[in-house]
């Protein structure tokens, strides 16, 4: 099976399946284990783990030849049948928001082929929209039962861009705190916080940049296709493929990612 339209509506079954375990859990009393222990805080709760597992035993049942990579349980290889297709997984991006109650996390499904990311979803289901997108197809808002093509703007040069990030502490790279600090004093408006939802808002058309860096392929591989069936651009800092993550750079319109490259070190 390598038709991408029944593979993106798999897709939306897999996120289906993820929000009946995150939506019961979300604002409610949750026990919060740190991966990191004494060395930092990376939390993550039984919505991460039961989302994902939800979500394998889906792909398993049905594409139990296909690939799996998810940030809690690990990766799975693909077999020599399985087209080289392996589904790509966040459950919660944005653990640290779910945590606190703030609705702007999402679970992020890819399907990528040859390591490259042909459909993507990212979903929210307690505000109750989706933006997703395949390889060839149009990007798509999708809310109510009602699918709405997506574009990015024009907006071709910084002094007029909406940048964000979602946490500029987390750009700790050499340089990367004095980049930020030129090109966010630059830009017209700069937003916080977000994490996924950064991306499939430029993608909307509502913010123009994003820049992190520090990210996994599971916390880029899904925001892709739906960055680029909507008309943007998503790279690491040096104009490459974005999908092993890294340090990332997306933007709304073409012309202006071309500029932004020339600030990174």
């Amino acid at each position: 099976m390598s038709d991408l339209s029944a593979l993106l509506a798999f897709a939306h079954r897999l996120a289906d399946a993820a929000a009946e375990q995150t939506l019961p859990l979300f604002r409610a009393a949750l026990e919060i284990d740190n991966k990191l222990g004494a060395d930092g805080f990376d939390p993550v709760t039984h919505a991460d783990r039961n989302a994902e597992a939800a979500i394998r035993d889906l792909i398993l049942a049905e594409f139990p030849d296909h690939g799996i990579l998810g940030e809690e349980f690990g990766e799975k290889p693909s077999s020599g049948s399985g087209d080289d297709f392996c589904w790509v997984i966040d459950p919660v991006d944005g653990t640290r928001s779910f945590i606190a109650g703030m609705p702007i996390w999402g679970t992020l499904i890819a399907l990528s082929q040859n390591d490259r990311p042909v459909l993507g979803v990212m979903d929210q289901p307690y505000v109750g929209e989706r933006f997703c997108a395949a390889r060839a197809g149009p990007a798509l808002h999708v809310r109510a039962g009602k699918s709405t093509p997506i574009t990015t703007r024009a907006c071709p040069t910084l002094e007029h861009a909406t940048i964000a990030t979602t946490a500029p502490e987390l750009l700790i790279s050499p340089g990367a705190a004095a980049l930020w600090a030129d090109i966010s004093a630059r830009a017209r408006l700069v937003r916080y916080g977000g994490d996924c939802y950064n991306y499939v808002l430029l993608a909307a058309g509502f913010v123009d940049i994003v820049i992190e860096e520090g990210l996994n392929p599971y916390d880029i591989q899904a925001l892709i296709p739906i960055i680029e069936q909507a008309g943007g651009v998503v790279s690491d800092w040096q104009g490459g493929p974005a999908h092993a993550g890294g340090q990332i750079v997306a933007c709304g319109d073409p012309r202006l990612h071309e500029a932004i490259l020339t600030l990174f070190p």
